[in-house]
């Protein structure tokens, strides 16, 4: 397979074509999809590099059959991707059940876009329910959600190596504006940075007979039997816990003397992080918490630094009205801080707004 980044360089990408780029880098075989914005560059920018690299496209008919064919492709020994966005990833929720219920490693970037329905094409946090909780399963699934170009082009490599190594669907859940605007980042090949990428292999079609040398390949997704389904169930719970600890991920910072946390995700911990270094200049001692991985969530993480912090307040601030506060209340519950919350829903959150937010519930 043709190198595609010979040497570590500089880049000044859109974060849609920063994602072709990882893609290729990662030894992604073939993308499906089909078109909406806010990802349509995705596909754009891959159909345009990956011929020169000996990589494959299809454009389905729909986003129903871009998820199915991804999940054929990885049955077949291919490391497949799709790319969507709101309405886009609302239709692709039966294959993404599909991969959960069948272990499919499967990996899906989401650009967010504004709602309900169509809403707009410009940007929200508004698909945080769908992504981690979608489809009509338990949700087990890993969700890494990105606040820069160079997180897109990390985590892009990282979500396959983690699809194929745990075999859970995997999400890079971005945003309109990342996928839109241009910012530098350094575009590297992952076995230069010591980063082994995972072995893709088939699921189904191997070699030998049933009983004569090999079990038999069970990728179910449905049952006959209640109590099928049931064990089914727990086994996977079983694996998603026991892998948890490896994957979950999180940033934070200045929390040790916090009387408020402010608690983020995606880009709008950019704003976050400018706010809490605005405030400390100002003498309000304000933390900085953010989750990168919003399943499985950094819920005993995020515990500790409310407890070594003794902060009273703790305040979300989100671009959609409270799915990313749901989420974070059923993972610390029984927690007795206060929760203040700023709710922007498909509106760009600057650390302005999160300044005035915060001394008003100080």
């Amino acid at each position: 397979m043709l190198k595609v980044v010979d040497e570590t360089k500089k880049a000044f990408l859109t974060g849609n074509e920063t994602v072709a780029w990882a893609a290729l880098a990662a030894g992604a075989d073939i993308m499906f999809g089909y078109p909406i914005t806010p990802q349509n560059e995705v596909m754009h920018y891959w159909t345009r590099l990956a011929p020169r690299y000996g990589r494959d496209f299809l454009q389905t008919e729909d986003e129903i059959s871009a998820g199915f064919t991804v999940c054929g492709a990885v049955q077949a020994g291919k490391k497949a991707f799709t790319a969507t966005a709101g309405p886009g990833n609302v239709l692709m929720q039966e294959p993404f059940g599909m991969a959960e219920a069948m272990r499919l490693p499967l990996f899906a970037i989401i650009q967010q876009r504004g709602g309900p329905s169509s809403g707009t094409v410009v940007y929200s946090q508004q698909e945080v329910a769908l992504t981690t909780y979608g489809g009509n399963g338990e949700g087990y699934r890993i969700v890494y959600s990105t606040a820069t170009h160079q997180e897109i082009y990390d985590y892009t490599i990282k979500g396959f190596n983690v699809a194929w190594k745990y075999r859970f669907p995997t999400f890079l859940l971005g945003d309109g504006y990342q996928a839109k605007m241009r910012e530098p980042l350094e575009m590297y090949d992952p076995e230069e940075k010591g980063i082994k990428l995972e072995p893709t292999y088939p699921l189904v079609g191997l070699p030998g007979k049933i009983g004569e040398g090999r079990e038999p390949q069970h990728l179910c997704n449905i049952y006959s039997l209640e109590e099928e389904l049931y064990e089914v169930v727990m086994k996977l719970s079983a694996d998603y816990e026991r892998i948890a600890p490896d994957l979950v991920e999180w940033q934070e910072h200045s929390c040790e003397d916090a009387d408020i946390i402010i608690l983020t995700h995606g880009i709008v911990s950019r704003a976050a992080d400018d706010a809490v270094k605005a405030l400390r200049a100002q003498g309000i001692k304000a933390g900085y918490f953010r989750p990168i991985t919003l399943r499985p969530y950094p819920s005993q993480q995020l515990r500790e630094a409310i407890a070594k912090s003794g902060a009273k307040i703790l305040l979300i601030a989100e671009s959609s009205y409270g799915q990313f506060e749901r989420l974070t209340k059923q993972e610390i519950y029984g927690e007795t801080i206060k929760i203040e919350h700023l709710y922007m829903p498909g509106v760009g959150i600057v650390d302005y707004d999160i300044i005035n937010k915060v001394k008003s519930v100080l």
